[in-house]
């Protein structure tokens, strides 16, 4: 396992990290039973992993704090969590009290003093103003008190893939860390967002390394067909069949391509298989692409702006 110091926090943290979250949700999102998501965080442990992520809507903060307590893992690692400055359930922005009461939910659930990495989950460009002058005050406040030791946001990558929030928000330089969508479908943030964080010297945690376009062939060519109806990929660039074939292992050469790219600090992976965890932190543990490959996928989607590969 390879580890890094994440940006100007200083955390030294693995450069993979347990996402809690995602399409599995360590397993809870398909009803699998706490003890089996609980030997995945265990054994992510036993392999070196150090980050875990997780966040309020996730549902997980309470499995993976009873399960880094039951380790006796809790100093020996670096928890991410998040709170929305949108509620999704009441429509409406979430008010300065509810994110303070939502800071101590979470310390509650994942049975922490304290919480290393808290984020504003999901943060759309509409919501940066308010968030900045409405909700940062009262993370300070919480980062004052010893509740939060760093401050981060996430993007809404999926309805973001431009990364038009993140841009804006380093400017403001309050964060420490951000989290970014990238992948070898659309490696844009290579351009936008990544040059800002190594100038700033603020922490990279890579979401989307991996979905379902990479792990699902049709909606892989649906998402290719959609990119040759924008113009954005000539109708003859890739085979019908097996349009990324030339990489192999296409779950393995993503994390590859994700975890050196200059700039990425941590890729998150999120499984609720212990099997697949293995197989993962294999490939985050691997060397970087065939430079032909690298050189491949740039002249096919270097310029690439407009999915998220979910």
């Amino acid at each position: 396992m390879e580890y890094v110091t994440l940006g100007r926090t200083g955390l030294r943290v693995s450069r993979a990290a347990l996402g809690c979250g995602g399409p599995s949700r360590l397993g809870q999102a398909y009803g699998q039973a706490p003890e089996v998501s609980k030997r995945v965080i265990q054994r992510a442990l036993e392999l070196g992993i150090t980050l875990f992520d997780s966040a309020e809507s996730y549902g997980t903060e309470a499995v993976l704090g009873e399960a880094l307590a039951e380790a006796g893992a809790g100093d020996q690692v670096v928890v991410s969590t998040k709170k929305g400055a949108w509620d999704w359930e009441r429509k409406r922005l979430c008010t300065p009290l509810e994110m303070q009461q939502g800071i101590d939910a979470s310390l509650r659930r994942l049975r922490r003093e304290r919480i290393e990495i808290f984020h504003l989950h999901g943060l759309a460009l509409e919501h940066l103003h308010y968030a900045l002058n409405e909700l940062v005050p009262v993370l300070r406040q919480a980062q004052a008190s010893g509740k939060l030791q760093h401050l981060a946001v996430s993007e809404a990558f999926i309805g973001d893939t431009h990364h038009l929030m993140l841009q804006r928000a380093l400017l403001a330089d309050v964060f420490d860390v951000v989290m970014v969508g990238f992948n070898l479908l659309n490696p844009s943030a290579r351009a936008s967002v990544l040059p800002l964080t190594r100038e700033r010297q603020v922490g990279t945690l890579i979401m989307f390394a991996v979905r379902r376009a990479l792990t699902n062939a049709d909606h892989l060519r649906s998402i290719l067909a959609q990119l040759v109806q924008q113009g954005a990929l000539r109708a003859d660039a890739l085979p019908a069949e097996a349009p990324l074939g030339f990489l192999g292992d296409v779950r393995d050469a993503a994390y590859r391509f994700c975890l050196h790219e200059p700039g990425a600090d941590v890729v998150l992976t999120g499984t609720g298989s212990v099997e697949h965890l293995e197989q993962n932190v294999r490939s985050l543990s691997a060397g970087p692409l065939p430079p032909e490959h690298q050189e491949r996928l740039a002249a096919l989607f270097g310029h690439v702006d407009s999915v998220s590969g979910n």
